[in-house]
C-alpha cells in the first residue's frame, strides 16, 4: 500500500482545519473541564454535607450521567433540550454544556472519595477553634482533598478528552470532525485516521504536562511537607 501523506499536508486548507480542530476540541475540552468540576464541588460537598433533600438529587444525577453515554447525553443536550425549553444556541455551546455535566459526574465521585480521605481530628481541631462549617470545608477539606486526588482527577481528565470526538456527531467542527471531511476528499482513510492519532496523543500529553505544570504551582505545601 502506497502511503500518502503529502495529500494532506500539502494542501493549506486541510491543515488549518486539523489546526482549527486542535484549538476547537482543547477549547471545549477545557472549558467543560473547569464548568464540570465546579459544578462536580457543588455536587460532593451535598452529599458529602449529608444535605437533606440535595444528597440525594445528587447522588441520583451522578448515578444517571454515569450510567448514559456521552453521545447519548450529547443528542439530548443537543436537540432535546431546546425543543422542551424553546432556546436555540450554536451547537459548540451545546457540546460544551454536555462535556460540563458528563465531566461533573466523574469529578464528584472522585472529590467525594477526597472528602472522606482528610484526617477527622483536622475537624474537631477547627470546630474547637470555633472555625465555621462551611470555612473548614473551604479551606481545609478541599484543598487537601483536590490534592491527594489530583492524579485521579487528571487521569479522568485525560481519558473523558479523548471521547470529546463524538461533539462531531452534532456538527462541531473539532478534531475528529475535520478528519472526516478530509477523508470524505481525499480518500486516504489510513493516512488521515493515523494523523488524527498523532494529534490526539500530542494533545493529550500537552495536557498532562500542563496538569502537573498547575499541581506544582497550586500544591506547593504538598511537596515541601
Amino acid at each position: 500500500m502506497e502511503l500518502r501523506f503529502f495529500e494532506i499536508y500539502r494542501n493549506s486548507e486541510y491543515v488549518w482545519l486539523l489546526a482549527e480542530g486542535v484549538a476547537l476540541s482543547a477549547m471545549l475540552t477545557l472549558a467543560g473541564a473547569v464548568l464540570g468540576f465546579i459544578l462536580a464541588l457543588g455536587l460532593a460537598a451535598a452529599r458529602y454535607e449529608k444535605i437533606p433533600v440535595l444528597r440525594y438529587i445528587a447522588a441520583a444525577y451522578v448515578d444517571f450521567i454515569r450510567n448514559t453515554p456521552l453521545i447519548v447525553q450529547l443528542f439530548f443536550v443537543a436537540f432535546g433540550l431546546p425543543q422542551l425549553l424553546g432556546y436555540v444556541w450554536p451547537f459548540w455551546a451545546h457540546a460544551v454544556l454536555a462535556l460540563t455535566l458528563n465531566f461533573s459526574a466523574y469529578f464528584a465521585e472522585i472529590l467525594r472519595a477526597g472528602f472522606q480521605v482528610v484526617d477527622e481530628g483536622q475537624h474537631d481541631a477547627a470546630k474547637a477553634l470555633g472555625i465555621p462549617r462551611y470555612i473548614q470545608f473551604i479551606k481545609i477539606i478541599v484543598p487537601q482533598s483536590v490534592a491527594q486526588m489530583f492524579a485521579s482527577l487528571n487521569s479522568q481528565f485525560i481519558f473523558l478528552f479523548l471521547t470529546t470526538g463524538v461533539i462531531s456527531e452534532i456538527g462541531v467542527r473539532d478534531l475528529t470532525q475535520a478528519g472526516l471531511y478530509i477523508d470524505s476528499r481525499t480518500f486516504r482513510s489510513f493516512e488521515v485516521f493515523f494523523t488524527l492519532t498523532i494529534l490526539y496523543i500530542l494533545i493529550s500529553l500537552a495536557f498532562k504536562a500542563l496538569m502537573q505544570l498547575v499541581e506544582k504551582r497550586a500544591f506547593r505545601w504538598k511537596t515541601a511537607r
